[in-house]
């Protein structure tokens, strides 16, 4: 979900803080050309002649990470006591005024453990509703970002000014420790997809979220994720994108990277195994319109098309303008992270793990609309209709 979400981000190597540093601060003046490495495609990965047919049918991929303004994470989102279709319906409608065309949304393995007819009920209706807007969604199976220990039943209320105080892992690090527990992800994988692998409301399949992300929170739970977490994910992921590949799916699928996206000649396994597995590739990118061009000029090397499925981050300086034209000028989808204000709270930004806020910020952090629909910004929202052609 972001660079800065992983609060051991700065434990990583010189070299790759140093990159970072120059995607983020100084640009591209300061990188030097890369070309892509030449990589083993995984088995059953769709050839680029096939992914890039694919993409030329598809509209403009535009559009956000959406979660309802009532829910505070993909748990309370799908579990049958707090699913919300009324916000829902409200607020895709929003999206559809703004012209967006897709939504990331993520999911749960516990759900499909919990009640895998209600969960399977409730995501056919939730993509009634965002078809009835015109808008297709591509869903997120896992993620390994913030609480690493998810639970069913109530969730906790929001932590007071607090970014993503709710947010879940999944699968939870004691499924990640247990190979015993894999043969239920693989039926919650393969089944899930076969349901929806012929459905054009379904758009793509982003099989995990920053596979190599951490626990961002640092709220009293340390020493819930082994130092190995990262490994542990790489020799499950790979086994991951075969169940999907099980279930026959018509849609592409993809894993964006996520940490130092730009860097493309030096690949550390988790970033292999995402870029061989994936039909089309994904990124996420909360830098400055310099380190959005340059991702897009270095990823386009591997010949694939191109999803943005995270940025707008706006004290970062990414921002919808001009970021908005660039990607869709370079013909690359774009998903901003967050839309509606609400329990998720990603209006306050990443370091309120660490520091104290009181009030909402001047800045937001991410989102675009109140819970009313009107605009934290109307020359934000303004530009994005003149983007997306939406009158």
């Amino acid at each position: 979900m972001s660079i800065l979400a992983n609060k051991n981000w700065l434990s990583r190597s010189v070299p790759v803080v140093a990159a970072l540093y120059c995607i983020i601060a100084l640009g591209s003046a300061l990188c030097f050309a890369q070309q892509a490495p030449s990589l083993p495609t995984a088995q059953g990965v769709w050839s680029s002649e096939q992914a890039n047919k694919w993409y030329a049918k598809q509209p403009w991929l535009v559009g956000c990470n959406y979660i309802p303004s009532t829910a505070i994470n993909q748990l309370e989102m799908w579990q049958a006591d707090k699913f919300d279709p009324v916000t829902i319906d409200r607020e895709l409608g929003y999206a559809e005024s703004l012209g967006f065309s897709s939504v990331r949304v993520f999911l749960h393995d516990l759900l499909w453990k919990q009640d895998k007819a209600g969960f399977l009920k409730r995501t056919d209706e939730f993509l009634a509703i965002a078809d009835k807007h015109k808008i297709k969604t591509m869903f997120v199976l896992f993620d390994s970002c913030w609480h690493p220990l998810p639970k069913l039943g109530p969730q906790p209320k929001p932590i007071p000014f607090t970014h993503n105080s709710g947010w879940v892992q999944n699968p939870g690090i004691e499924v990640l420790q247990n190979p015993a527990a894999f043969p239920h992800l693989k039926e919650y994988v393969v089944g899930f997809v076969r349901h929806y692998a012929n459905d054009p409301r379904v758009v793509v399949w982003d099989v995990w979220n920053e596979p190599d992300n951490f626990d961002g929170g640092q709220d009293g739970r340390p020493g819930l994720e082994p130092k190995n977490k990262p490994e542990l994910v790489n020799a499950l992921m790979p086994q991951v994108f075969q169940w999907v590949r099980e279930a026959n799916p018509s849609q592409p699928l993809t894993s964006g990277v996520w940490l130092d996206s730009h860097v493309i000649d030096k690949l550390y396994p988790i970033k292999q195994t995402q870029l061989a597995n994936s039909d089309v590739i994904s990124y996420h990118c909360y830098g400055d319109a310099e380190s959005m061009k340059l991702c897009i000029e270095r990823l386009s090397t591997f010949g694939r098309p191109l999803l943005c499925t995270e940025y707008m981050a706006r004290p970062n300086k990414s921002v919808f303008e001009p970021h908005l034209d660039i990607m869709r000028s370079s013909k690359v989808a774009a998903y901003m992270w967050g839309f509606v204000n609400g329990k998720s709270q990603t209006v306050y930004p990443w370091d309120s793990w660490q520091k104290k806020y009181t009030s909402e910020p001047e800045l937001w952090f991410h989102d675009v609309l109140n819970r009313d629909g009107t605009p934290y910004k109307k020359d934000e929202v303004d530009y994005i209709r003149k983007v997306t052609g939406k009158k």
